[in-house]
């Protein structure tokens, strides 16, 4: 996955900094704020109680992955994302303490929206059929790549950022495990666990490289990505 450089944090301090009367421990409803899912980002201050507060949270994320195509990570700031979601600045902070959190939380979005693309794109598989389904999670991987806002700069994590996904391989690996081992009937054990993550790592280090030659992924090396993929799988599931 590609990574922003966690040096680039706050390239202007000034507009990064989160504004302390906008992080109140209560929703706007006065009621304490729910405890969060524990799939929520750890970098979201507080979970949305209100369909508006939703809303306009989906609105400082789309704005997040727009500024990020723009600008690159360097260039993304809080104020660039208030501006472009039509919001107050503080409506960021009320959500997020700097823009890694921002980054973080549009990570989690996408691997959300990946997983379930994934499990959408797999019951048209026939079941039993493993290169099916790791095809599935390969393509929707590309598609999303070359048509999701902000998806090619911060795709499923970032490992430097205070309290982001510790490892976003392994996030990914286990959402993909959990679909596959439905799709074939088997246990979601520690071999399948282990065997996806190292196919993640390894088709991951050749996409990026297919993406660093292409920005639409050199059709050369994603053939040699799924190869690679198939081969390494065909030893444990065939």
């Amino acid at each position: 996955m590609r990574h922003p450089n966690p040096s680039e944090d706050h390239p202007n301090p000034s507009e990064d900094r989160p504004n302390p009367s906008e992080d109140r421990p209560h929703s706007s409803e006065g009621r304490p704020s729910p405890p969060k899912d524990p799939r929520t980002p750890a970098s979201l201050r507080r979970v949305p109680v209100q369909e508006r507060s939703a809303e306009r949270l989906t609105r400082i994320l789309d704005a997040c992955a727009a500024v990020l195509d723009e600008t690159g990570y360097e260039g993304l700031t809080t104020r660039a994302v208030a501006q472009r979601a039509g919001v107050p600045i503080g409506s960021v902070y009320r959500f997020f303490g700097n823009k890694r959190a921002l980054a973080d939380a549009l990570a989690h979005r996408n691997l959300d929206a990946y997983a379930e693309r994934v499990a959408a794109r797999v019951t048209g598989v026939e079941r039993g059929d493993w290169r099916g389904a790791v095809d599935a999670a390969f393509d929707e991987y590309l598609a999303m790549m070359r048509t999701v806002p902000g998806f090619g700069l911060v795709d499923f994590g970032i490992p430097s950022a205070p309290d982001a996904m510790p490892d976003a391989n392994s996030q990914v690996a286990e959402r993909v495990a959990a679909l596959l081992a439905g799709h074939l009937d088997r246990p979601l054990d520690a071999g399948l666990r282990r065997t996806m993550l190292v196919g993640v790592e390894a088709v991951d280090a050749v996409l990026q490289l297919a993406f660093r030659a292409d920005p639409a992924g050199d059709p050369a090396l994603v053939d040699e990505a799924r190869i690679l993929l198939h081969a390494y799988f065909a030893r444990s599931l065939d």
